[in-house]
């Protein structure tokens, strides 16, 4: 997998899909738009459009804080983290899809750090997951070498997200980029094999005044309806009676691979 021939900031246009399929099934599907930001290209740099700000508020933004440990800069805290785990070569771009700010509100569920050496290959990729209580971990992804397209790279699941779901089983990650148009796939699976399916999918455009405004106004207050969605489906699950699970102490450490 190789990192996208141009490295300018994209606002992508997609769908999220959850399925989940015991002890009561339950799924839904719906429209979203998320960033894909070219962290060395843009530095420390603002973005171009008048309505798309960088650590400023706007219609939409993006806020370094909200990312990594929240006071330092991405790109040394990004480096820092894969040297320190072994990985020295990816000196390439790296990636971060995410969620952005709406309004100066966002939740993001996970946002990747695609990780690319400087031939272009994929090298490496941080999940970093948050969940409804405040709380944040990070999943480091790495075969060791330059990823596969479409390959299926596994995690154990040590961080709670769903009170629906138990803190234990495997992840099973898989990533495409194919021209402008990516998809992640997170499967949740338990002792009993496939419980949660789980994608986001989006086609790529360039980060400018008219995509922000085809985003703002096709998904008004759309990180809003995340945190929305997240509570309204907690609430199907519980009237479903769904298993509950009371929250444990979060990992000491905060990456995982």
């Amino acid at each position: 997998m190789h990192q996208a021939a141009t490295s300018t900031a994209q606002l992508c246009f997609g769908k999220v899909a959850h399925s989940r399929l015991r002890p009561a099934a339950n799924a839904f599907t719906y429209g979203v738009y998320f960033l894909r930001l070219p962290l060395r290209t843009l530095g420390a740099d603002d973005f171009g459009p008048r309505l798309f700000s960088r650590n400023r508020f706007n219609f939409l933004s993006f806020h370094d804080r909200d990312h990594g440990d929240g006071q330092q800069a991405l790109l040394p805290w990004i480096d820092h983290l894969l040297r320190s785990e072994g990985i020295t070569d990816a000196t390439g771009e790296i990636w971060l899809q995410t969620f952005p700010r709406v309004f100066g509100y966002v939740f993001n569920p996970v946002s990747f750090w695609f990780c690319h050496r400087a031939d272009g290959a994929l090298r490496a990729i941080l999940c970093e997951v948050s969940n409804t209580f405040g709380e944040k971990h990070c999943y480091l992804l790495d075969s060791g070498a330059a990823m596969t397209l479409g390959e299926e790279i596994t995690a154990r699941k040590v961080f709670h997200v769903s009170p629906f779901c138990a803190t234990s089983g495997t992840y099973r990650f898989r990533f495409v980029h194919k021209g402008a148009h990516t998809i992640a796939r997170i499967d949740h699976d338990d002792a009993s094999g496939p419980l949660l399916l789980t994608s986001i999918a989006g086609t790529a455009t360039a980060l400018n005044n008219r995509s922000v405004l085809r985003g703002f106004f096709s998904y008004p207050l759309m990180t809003f309806g995340v945190i929305v969605r997240i509570h309204w489906q907690a609430l199907k699950l519980f009237f479903k009676r769904v298993p509950f699970y009371s929250k444990p102490a979060p990992p000491t450490k905060k990456l995982s691979r």
